[in-house]
């Protein structure tokens, strides 16, 4: 029921409401003020109180048991702190810095103070370590819980929980704040504890209550405890301005109506009628004073209520609307960094980098700025940042123009690089890694070196905070990603080239790369995998590090457990040839003599006569007998009855009638699908050792430099490579059914889908009779809208996985005997596709030169 038709159930007594001047008692919130006044607040009961001096002193006091005087003492902990909000709960207290630093002390039997301890008494304000890097908006303290909010309306509670009060979905209490998600994207402005329970605010004017409802202080119409955060129906559509919760009741303000409604607990009158104990829903009360009538009294020209609900007190307060608005810490404004540039070399320089000091030099106040207009962050999720990357660059050619602004912002971000939090709590916490990057583009030291000290930060991260900034990354604009893998690619470019020179000078130990050199390089890495499955919005060379070439050169065909092996680890930094170049040079590593165990067999190459009418059955006695060291020696063919020694040719043709035979329609062991492309049977249980020999072949072409011309689709390297195929690898390998599934996610009308009449299982590509089941029960769940993108998976899935796991797992198990190197994981499927089927395009005498020219010993 909306607040407009309640106005016919108004009560018969009076509330509480009226005038007041100064600072309200028995509040559980603070007051706002100018800052030549104190601000101060209370708990619900008045007998703990927190005042804020002018001049910045923070006093604490204690109601004692007469209640007729206070003991009060000058919290000096908090020190040099600007102190920008202040909240009370029964017997602790928290206080918000214009830095972001969000402080707590008191009493913490219930984890109320979130610093994660279990001490029942912490006297001393601590930093409330969980919440750094998080833009608060406001603070509030309850009886024994405590809650947040940020810029962004994301809220965060922690302490008592017994009556469901922190809005997690239970009754357990936490010691540390917590992310309630039931609230993402509510756009929750302004937050009030009760003793027991939560109440929260929309900027769309909506209310949502949690925890203790016993009295109806929920106004739930009902005294049921909310364990999750539940709108209040009965004010829907009322546009609330103001909420505030005592013990146990809750006050809101409706200023189109311009009408207070309370609910809850009424024993004690603060219901405005005595003779009703509780009130389950909204109502209004009847003021005896007239708030308009009274702001004409006191010359208030513009009207501002505010609704304050002390333990057993109702109060509303008529006041000058300039002191409405909260106090918040520093953030980025326009007109800050137009003041910077403008004064930067008057006197004024002092108070510049004070101002610049306090923004940078703290996660929080650079996650709080930036954001985007319209509300738009408002929406910050695992794929929304909510910043303005825009704003973020103009930022930056502005200071850019202005050295002494520009150092200045630097020296705040390095120092504050390696204390950036490596726990985040929300997505919120993750904007400082989008925004500090292009704060860096300098191509001086200074910006290479804050560059590392951010790569070192980001890698500390858990593995499921990476996957966040991941997939945060993938939603930059192409031209801001584009612009962080230039950044990344620079540094890296800058580190290898400091390896270069220090190795020349003998200044290196070869086999080591320093964690300022590879951290870099995993951020590139993970920069590609990103670009990758986005569709590789940046070109593939843009991740190339060109000095990698020099480092092949310096290392010769040694590569061992060499700074250069340790690079392979970062495939993206490598162009392809430089990859085939690596690889060739393990697998000459591998094939040398020195090898003990090449020495007592007494031969360098391994010598692979055939017969031509035979070829097959030769290849396999050969195969058979090997033992597993005989792979890592070079074969050289001879045709028993034929002329000729093997310079490569005779083992390429090797390979080559192999690979035809294998692939024969009617007596290989591969099928043939429509495209024409060779593929595993399906559901083949057992095989023999064929698709073991066959994968021991392919893998022996690898090492030995030799192409392998199976027509194998994309799919076959990506499963070698452990990529696992997508829908597009299903249209290569089975056109139909490729379009067929592209059809059935891109159809739009729910009847034709339904016309389809499809369900969750599969015909055998060989023409079985019996459908197979893509998952428990697949026959009776029909293919809709809703999960039609996981039938497509399944199907993929089952071509490429399901049914042929046997054969495949073969044929990767002789792959690894043939090629006993392991370096040709560097290479993309594309590329190990283009490697051993052999590309028309690709220029092998080139390489062979290239090799030649680094002094590399080429194998025939």
């Amino acid at each position: 029921m909306e607040v407009g038709r309640q106005q016919r159930r108004r009560g018969r007594r009076g509330g509480r409401r009226g005038r007041r001047s100064g600072s309200p008692q028995g509040t559980g919130e603070h007051t706002q003020s100018q800052r030549n006044e104190k601000v101060q607040c209370s708990n619900h009961d008045a007998t703990h109180m927190l005042v804020l001096s002018p001049d910045g002193k923070l006093s604490e006091q204690w109601a004692t048991a007469s209640a007729a005087c206070s003991k009060t003492r000058l919290v000096k902990e908090i020190g040099t702190q600007d102190i920008v909000q202040i909240a009370c709960g029964d017997q602790h207290a928290m206080a918000l810095s214009r830095g972001g630093e969000l402080f707590s002390w008191g009493q913490n039997a219930h984890g109320q103070l979130g610093v994660g301890s279990q001490t029942s008494l912490i006297p001393q304000p601590q930093m409330v370590e969980r919440l750094k890097g998080i833009a608060l908006a406001q603070i509030a303290a309850g009886g024994a819980h405590s809650a947040a909010v940020s810029l962004s309306g994301a809220v965060y509670s922690w302490g008592k929980n017994d009556f469901g009060q922190l809005g997690l979905g239970d009754t357990e209490d936490r010691d540390c704040p917590s992310y309630v998600g039931a609230l993402e994207h509510w756009k929750t402005m302004f937050i009030s504890c009760g003793a027991d329970h939560t109440a929260v605010l929309s900027k769309e004017g909506l209310v949502c209550t949690f925890g203790a409802g016993g009295a109806g202080q929920l106004g739930h119409n009902c005294t049921r405890n909310e364990l999750m955060p539940r709108v209040v129906a009965e004010l829907w559509g009322a546009r609330v301005s103001q909420v505030a919760c005592s013990r146990q009741h809750t006050l809101v303000y409706v200023p189109s109506l311009d009408e207070v409604y309370l609910f809850g607990s009424g024993e004690d009158g603060q219901l405005g009628d005595e003779r009703k104990p509780n009130q389950l829903i909204p109502l209004p009360i009847n003021s005896p004073v007239d708030t308009g009538k009274s702001c004409q009294e006191n010359n208030i020209s513009q009207k501002a209520i505010e609704v304050i609900a002390g333990g057993i007190q109702s109060i509303v307060l008529c006041k000058e609307n300039k002191n409405s608005c909260l106090n918040g810490i520093a953030t980025l404004k326009d007109e800050d960094v137009d003041a910077w540039i403008s004064n930067s070399c008057s006197n004024h320089w002092e108070g510049i980098k004070k101002n610049i000091r306090l923004i940078f030099s703290s996660e929080a106040c650079i996650n709080g700025s930036f954001l985007e207009k319209r509300d738009k962050h408002f929406k910050t999720s695992k794929e929304v940042s909510g910043v303005d990357m825009s704003e973020v660059q103009l930022f930056y050619e502005k200071i850019s123009k202005k050295p002494e602004v520009f150092q200045e912002v630097q020296k705040e971000i390095e120092k504050l690089l390696p204390a950036l939090s490596s726990s985040p709590i929300s997505p919120e916490n993750f904007r400082v890694y989008l925004i500090l990057p292009f704060l860096l583009q300098g191509e001086d030291y200074s910006s290479f070196h804050s560059l590392r000290l951010l790569a070192q930060a980001i890698m500390k991260l858990q593995p499921e905070d990476l996957q966040t900034l991941e997939c945060l990354w993938s939603n930059l604009e192409t031209s801001f990603f584009n612009e962080l893998v230039v950044l990344y690619q620079r540094v890296s470019q800058k580190n290898l080239s400091q390896f270069v020179m220090e190795f020349r000078y003998q200044q290196r130990n070869p086999y080591n790369l320093h964690p300022h050199e590879t951290e870099p390089l995993q951020i590139l890495q993970l920069l590609y995998q990103v670009n990758s499955r986005t569709g590789f919005r940046v070109q593939e060379n843009k991740f190339y590090v060109p000095k990698v070439k020099e480092i092949i050169g310096l290392f010769g065909i040694c590569i061992g457990e060499t700074a250069l092996w340790k690079l392979t680890k970062y495939p993206c930094i490598f162009a392809m040839l430089d990859k085939i170049v690596i690889h060739n040079m393990e697998c000459s590593t591998l094939s040398s003599p020195s090898d003990r165990d090449l020495i007592e067999m007494g031969r360098e190459f391994w010598v692979f006569p055939v017969r031509r009418q035979c070829l097959l059955q030769d290849i396999w006695t050969h195969l058979n007998r090997a033992p597993t060291q005989q792979f890592k020696k070079f074969i050289k063919v001879t045709f028993l009855g034929e002329p000729g020694e093997d310079e490569g040719g005779l083992s390429q043709e090797l390979f080559s009638v192999a690979a035809r035979t294998l692939c024969q329609p009617s007596t290989g062991p591969f099928r043939r699908a429509a495209s024409g492309l060779a593929w595993f049977p399906s559901q083949a249980s057992s095989c023999g050792d064929i698709f073991f020999r066959t994968g021991t072949l392919c893998g022996m072409a690898l090492y030995n430099g030799r192409t392998a011309p199976f027509p194998f689709p994309r799919a076959l390297y990506k499963k070698l490579l452990s990529v696992a195929p997508a829908l597009e690898d299903l249209a290569e390998l089975l056109p139909a059914e490729g379009r067929s599934l592209q059809g059935i996610l891109d159809e739009e009308c729910d009847q034709i889908l339904e016309s389809l009449d499809l369900d969750f299982t599969i015909m055998e590509v060989e023409g079985s009779r019996d459908p197979v089941e893509l998952k428990k029960d697949g026959a009776n769940i029909p293919v809709t809208k809703d999960n039609r993108k996981e039938f497509v998976d399944l199907y993929v899935n089952y071509v490429f996985n399901e049914s042929v796991r046997k054969p495949f797992e073969d044929f990767m198990q002789g792959f690894l005997r043939g090629c006993p190197a392991r370096n040709w994981k560097i290479f993309l499927p594309v590329e190990l596709q283009i490697v051993l089927q052999g590309h028309t395009e690709f220029d092998w005498h080139l390489l062979e030169k290239l090799q030649e020219q680094r002094g590399l010993e080429i194998k025939s």
